[in-house]
């Protein structure tokens, strides 16, 4: 359960960068790079979230299953 928490949670924050780094692009006419380091931000979230699935897929916290119940 708690593997499904922390994916969530990445998940949140990834959606939150994004929101931000839109508010930085439409308000913010400064010459700062804001929008480039919420862009950073939001890849780094974005390569933890693939990697933590992936290292989770292979300790066998989580398993796919079909999109389809086989009967």
């Amino acid at each position: 359960m708690w593997v499904k928490a922390v994916i969530v949670i990445l998940l949140l924050a990834i959606v939150g960068t994004l929101l931000t780094t839109a508010r930085f692009v439409v308000k913010d006419s400064s010459d700062k790079s804001r929008v480039l380091t919420a862009l950073k931000i939001r890849v780094v979230l974005s390569v933890t979230l693939v990697a933590f699935v992936m290292f989770s897929y292979y300790m066998g916290w989580i398993q796919p299953h079909a999109a389809v119940p086989l009967r």
